[in-house]
């Protein structure tokens, strides 16, 4: 397996200037942050663009990376793609698929993004929208040679995702209905350990069970504020006690989780996805995070 890092935590940096950092650090490969180039406001850890997708120069993304001999494990961009929106959804799916092409372009296999949700629909509603979107995206990329992983983050951090959630997929039951309902080669998952804790999900058993679906892997931890799920309880749905914490920092057994990988035969990338409110303030901080993260997992990656 290979040490990777998601590149939207380094928001202050191009991507030649993060390339020559991690190979210097000892990553070698980059989930590259692929959002809309957008100027306002925008929501944390999302709306960063390190690869500008429509106006992509294939020749210049690769210099970068051969400059610094890092590889591209995936394109990142994960919006809700079934937001309840007509004209946010269409815009969600109008981009995911120029992420797509710019993959096909680049020779990157993997795209990783979300399903998406209406946090207010039920489970069965939201997968009626799911038939109406995901076959044909996933037809789309399929035909351009490139797999789809989704991510199995909730997306309920924070009380105007609550109750629902904004992302379908983050249970083993959505996931063997999802794949049913689109059987591709070319759709999988993108596994990250640190929400099955707080899901209370046996994600060693999940990488038994999906083990043919996990095409990419997210390396990051959860801390469970025992006092925030003593005062709001499981009915907050996470809200009050679920702390994502980098690697280490955690409450995952990295050596549990690996070697799961291992046995399943996961021979992929494992990309460090910062998302530590401790280690975020300043570009320094950022780093040190980042190199936690490294130290934490390279003991485990050969």
């Amino acid at each position: 397996m290979k040490l990777g890092l998601m590149t939207a935590a380094f928001s202050r940096l191009t991507l030649d200037q993060l390339a020559s950092w991690s190979a210097a650090n000892g990553y070698e490969m980059l989930e590259i942050a692929c959002w809309p180039r957008v100027s306002g406001e925008r929501r944390r850890y999302s709306g960063v663009s390190h690869i500008d997708v429509e106006r992509l120069d294939p020749g210049r993304v690769r210099d970068v990376l051969d400059r610094s001999r890092l590889e591209i494990s995936s394109l990142a961009y994960y919006p809700n793609n079934l937001h309840p929106d007509p004209a946010l959804r269409r815009a969600a799916n109008t981009h995911l698929k120029r992420v797509v092409d710019a993959a096909a372009a680049l020779g990157v296999p993997t795209v990783g993004t979300f399903v998406g949700r209406d946090k207010t629909k039920s489970v069965p509603e939201s997968f009626r929208e799911f038939r109406k979107v995901w076959p044909g995206l996933v037809s789309y990329a399929e035909s351009k040679g490139v797999r789809i992983a989704i991510e199995n983050c909730p997306m309920i951090f924070s009380w105007d995702e609550w109750p629902g959630g904004t992302n379908l997929a983050s249970t083993p039951a959505a996931w063997d209905e999802m794949f049913s309902i689109v059987p591709s080669a070319s759709f999988g998952l993108n596994l990250d350990p640190s929400h099955l804790v707080w899901l209370m999900i046996d994600y060693e058993r999940a990488v038994r069970d999906y083990a043919p679906k996990i095409f990419h892997v997210h390396a990051k931890d959860m801390e469970i504020d025992r006092d925030g799920l003593y005062r709001n309880g499981t009915i907050s749905l996470g809200m009050g006690w679920q702390i994502p914490r980098l690697p280490g920092l955690g409450q995952v057994d990295w050596g549990r989780f690996l070697g799961a990988l291992y046995r399943a035969g996961y021979d992929g990338v494992v990309s460090v996805e910062h998302e530590d409110r401790s280690f975020e303030k300043t570009q320094e901080l950022v780093e040190r995070g980042f190199l936690i993260a490294r130290d934490a997992l390279r003991p485990y990656l050969h």
